[in-house]
């Protein structure tokens, strides 16, 4: 899990990078949740999502957005924010040129960006948004969605209820040759705090799926399991 700094639109961003063994491997970046209330690099559910995809060959990347950590600049309220996760998919992309695949995850505040940029860049083919805040962020650019993917909410979730999310998904349902799953985790709240292993286990049941039931590869010794953090 070495560190690594790369150069983001205000100066360096702080990240942790998972190079897969395998020449030519899927690449994976995960977005952390709101900077202003917590959210890091290692937020469990990110630091979760990051080993789900390594264990599956992905290279993958967990960063800091700008102002978090050692990552320089300051919160600019979701347009910087779009701006470091480009930033980071091009750094992912100019180590592995190669790369057949590219997927994006985001958790709260990190799935807004994450489905933005998914609009951005054909490249990425697939994606996971858990509980994406879509009462209090403008979700309407998923005019149409471009890519298949999987969305996870809490059923006990108060910052983003459940029901102000289900329009979106049910109105991306209806697009054409694109599969949008939605997994419901039963008691999980918006920080899905005791309800992580469940969480998880929806995500890489997707996974699997969607990667035809990869051999999970050997990866650095995991740290141990921290609190929960943000949204």
């Amino acid at each position: 899990m070495p560190e690594v700094i790369f150069t983001g639109p205000a100066g360096r961003l702080e990240g942790r990078f998972h190079p897969s063994k395998t020449r030519g491997a899927p690449i994976a970046v995960i977005l952390h949740p709101h900077p202003q209330f917590g959210g890091t690099m290692n937020n469990q559910i990110v630091y979760q999502m990051y080993y789900a995809f390594a264990e599956r060959g992905f290279s993958v990347l967990r960063f800091n957005f700008r102002g978090v950590g050692r990552s320089q600049g300051n919160f600019d309220h979701g347009s910087g924010e779009l701006s470091d996760a480009a930033a980071a998919l091009d750094w992912v992309q100019s180590i592995n040129p190669e790369a057949r695949a590219c997927w994006i995850a985001g958790v709260s505040f990190g799935s807004w960006i994450g489905m933005q940029l998914l609009m951005r860049r054909p490249e990425i083919e697939g994606f996971i948004s858990i509980a994406p805040p879509a009462n209090r962020f403008d979700f309407s650019f998923l005019a149409p969605c471009p890519s298949s993917g999987l969305f996870v909410h809490g059923d006990q979730d108060r910052v983003a209820p459940l029901k102000e999310v289900m329009g979106l998904i049910e109105k991306l349902k209806t697009q054409k040759g694109i599969l949008i799953e939605h997994a419901v985790v039963k008691g999980a709240n918006h920080f899905f705090e005791n309800c992580i292993d469940d969480l998880i286990g929806e995500v890489t049941t997707y996974l699997d799926r969607r990667l035809d039931n990869p051999i999970k590869r050997p990866t650095p010794q995991r740290a141990i399991k921290g609190p929960v953090q943000d949204a």
